[in-house]
């Protein structure tokens, strides 16, 4: 074995050196967009790659993509192979069998070439507003869901294929927009070599790639220590989706296996559903980043940058066609929302092995309403969505679940800011508040969902896609389940909640008309009845949980005058329980 040419401090260095060359990235992506789901949402993700395609650092972005990007560029490599990669040359691909999500993520990767020699990659995955394919309603094959662009050098020796340009152009609805989102991303994946290129040249390639490997492998030490402290044994765990948005009503199994042993663990996915006819299949990427990012949570949630070395201690069986490793035809386009209830059902099982390390069920939806219309200001065709909307997270063993945040596929992503929607578009936000009594009761109560009411100000064309309505997120350890996801419509004034599900497609809105999206809460942890009634005293008063529920949920008799605890009622009440 070679001896190593990186000390400890040198490989410190390159640790934060990574790690800052991902945030630049992000940054210039971020100043560069067009389009408010990348510099305002930050619906994207960028990383720094080895020459064999292995995870360097992701900037924090969707934790989804930790495996997404990393096979992207291995396919690319496989596409081409060594030889047929050149300095200047750009790849790219959205096909979403390879990415494993939908045809909106653009992912574009650079070679970095250090004096000749490849040295690794950069990359940058961003999801633009429109590839194409049908407005609305479900579809039911990767066909009609847009432009699908195989794996293709988008810059060959520093030389755009403008004939791929031209069809993209052609193939979108609003190309200036999806032309300058491209243009960002090329700016972030020549941040990235740039910056990676300074660190070879001022520390040396060999020392640099030396200290790569001994982050990684200190990576896979540190997550094989954590790993053996988790109990040997099989723990199981199920859960379910609404439906597939084709047969409603029909609910979508989810049941994960994991095999615990020494300092390995198995993640079994195999007996996840089969993949469904709706649009909510996602590909084999996205399996093992499920099992990946539960993974992570569990052995070493603060160990950065995030890096292949973490997850050589993991093992995921997932056959191919279920609904998180589907097969062509597959529809994907709503890729994102089941894989983040795998990661729930994961944590789930492991709430029998390590309490302390897993949390309670969370509202797993990004809540968006997408729309689109003829705008009154200029008679132009747009697209937006309204959202990502916040929910609740589950409470922990050691705290209460996090409000307002958005699910767990999207990581670092934000909502879009009102002002812009009002600004950009016909809209106006009548209400966007927490909403009372959604997060799970418990010793420590599941965090809040939110409430937004969004009307329209002319006629626009709005689609929801939500789950979990049914399937409300559960709590762990006796703890209570949160509040689901809903959606209401308020059409010619007349209200209407009676929704089978949460899924609305291609519904015409008029001017006045409304809709209601409600995250839901998340699951609370451990009972109830053992909370502190002096803490469910500052939730009343925080306007968190309302009298009725304190006395139902939590045993705790409120005076509706002071807000103070009445003990003497509160310790009968509880004694009843």
């Amino acid at each position: 074995m070679r001896a190593r040419r990186a000390d400890a401090v040198l490989t410190e260095i390159v640790r934060n050196g990574v790690l800052a060359v991902t945030e630049e990235m992000k940054t210039n992506l971020m100043r560069t967009a067009y389009n408010m789901i990348i510099y305002e949402a930050l619906d994207f993700t960028v990383g720094l790659y080895t020459a064999e395609g292995e995870t360097v650092s992701i900037g924090i972005g969707l934790p989804s993509f930790i495996r997404g990007m990393a096979n992207t560029i291995k396919s690319k490599l496989a596409r081409y192979g060594r030889e047929g990669i050149e300095p200047g040359d750009i790849l790219v691909t959205n096909d979403a069998y390879t990415t494993g999500s939908h045809l909106y993520h653009f992912t574009f990767s650079m070679p970095i070439f250090h004096r000749g020699k490849l040295s690794g990659f950069a990359c940058c995955m961003a999801h633009w507003t429109d590839v194409g394919g049908v407005l609305g309603g479900v579809t039911t094959d990767i066909f009609a869901e847009g432009l699908q662009i195989p794996i293709l050098k988008y810059a060959r020796r520093g030389v755009v294929n403008q004939d791929l340009l031209d069809i993209i152009r052609m193939n979108v609805r609003i190309p200036e927009r999806a032309t300058g989102d491209l243009r960002a991303q090329i700016t972030a994946v020549k941040t990235g070599e740039r910056r990676f290129l300074e660190l070879l040249e001022r520390y040396g390639r060999d020392e640099v790639l030396d200290a790569i490997r001994n982050i990684m492998d200190q990576s896979e030490a540190a997550a094989r220590a954590r790993t053996r402290t988790i109990p040997d044994g099989v723990y199981e765990a199920e859960s379910f989706m609404d439906d597939d948005g084709v047969d409603i009503g029909k609910p979508v199994p989810i049941k994960v296996r994991v095999v615990k042993k020494a300092d390995e663990m198995t993640i079994d996915l195999s007996q996840v559903s089969a993949q469904v006819r709706g649009f909510y299949n996602s590909g084999a990427t996205t399996g093992y980043s499920c099992a990946q990012v539960a993974y992570k949570c569990l052995t070493s949630p603060s160990d950065y940058p995030i890096n292949e070395g973490s997850f050589r201690s993991l093992k995921v069986v997932l056959p191919a066609g279920t609904v998180v490793s589907a097969v062509k035809p597959a529809a994907m386009r709503w890729w994102m929302t089941f894989p983040m209830t795998v990661v729930d059902t994961l944590f789930k099982a492991m709430e029998q092995a390590v309490p302390e390390r897993t949390i309670g069920a969370h509202h797993a939806d990004l809540c968006v309403a997408l729309i689109n219309g003829i705008s009154p200001k200029d008679g132009r065709f747009f697209l937006a969505g309204i959202g990502p909307l916040g929910g609740g997270f589950g409470a922990k063993m050691s705290e209460d679940g996090v409000s307002a945040t958005v699910c767990m596929n999207d990581g670092d992503t934000h909502n879009h800011p009102i002002e812009q929607m009002e600004a950009k578009y016909p809209l106006l936000f009548e209400r966007h508040a927490l909403r009372e009594d959604s997060g799970g009761a418990g010793r420590n109560r599941g965090g809040l969902g939110t409430e937004q009411v969004v009307q329209a100000r002319s006629p626009i064309n709005i689609n929801v896609q939500v789950d979990r309505v049914h399937c409300r997120p559960w709590g762990l350890a006796g703890g209570g389940a949160g509040a689901g996801n809903q959606v209401a419509l308020r059409i010619g004034g007349k209200e209407i909640t009676d929704l089978p599900n949460a899924k609305v497609l291609m519904k015409r809105l008029n001017a006045g008309d409304a809709i209601t999206v409600r995250a839901g809460g998340g699951g609370g942890f451990g009972p109830a009845h053992e909370r502190d009634p002096e803490r469910v005293a500052e939730d009343v008063r925080e306007g968190y949980v309302s009298l009725a529920a304190a006395a139902e949920s939590y045993g705790v008799v409120i005076d509706e005058r002071t807000l103070e605890v009445d003990r003497a009622a509160t310790n009968e009440r509880r004694r009843g329980k």
